[in-house]
């Protein structure tokens, strides 16, 4: 979440350098992150960044000063991480939004679903045509 003059507050895993990022194996197997105010160069180094208010169309933005001061209160704080339920994208649109929500899961989990049901049309597939196929053998050999 960018708060000004160069500065995000982010998750970072409690036991490793800030610009190792909240995705990191260490916050994964945790379940912990830290609340860290850093600059932003330290936290993206050579990695593209872009703002990303996209969600502003499905909900209503809290006042930035709600935001602000929600984001300072949590500094330096350890909270509960999961990749799937409390991941840095749940935390930067629960300050922005008020509720926490992640496309990128949400994306992860339609493709998973999307391999699944592709894989029990194809095993549906090969057992109707393994019993066609057994039928005509019964049917053959009487």
């Amino acid at each position: 979440m960018y708060v000004g003059k160069g500065y995000v507050i982010h998750l970072a895993p409690p036991s490793e350098h800030a610009h190792a990022g909240a995705g990191s194996m260490m916050s994964v197997l945790q379940g912990r992150a830290t609340v860290k105010k850093e600059k932003l160069c330290v936290v993206v180094g050579d990695n593209k960044y872009r703002i990303n208010n996209t969600l502003d169309e499905k909900y209503e933005p809290r006042s930035v000063k709600e935001i602000l001061e929600d984001a300072h209160s949590l500094l330096n704080k350890e909270i509960p991480y999961s990749v799937f339920t409390r991941n840095c994208e749940h935390f930067v649109i629960e300050l922005r939004y008020g509720k926490p929500e992640s496309r990128q899961v949400r994306d992860a989990l339609m493709a998973v679903d999307a391999v699944a049901g592709v894989w029990t049309a194809i095993s549906a597939a090969y057992a109707i045509v393994k019993c066609l196929d057994l039928k005509d053998k019964e049917e053959q050999a009487e």
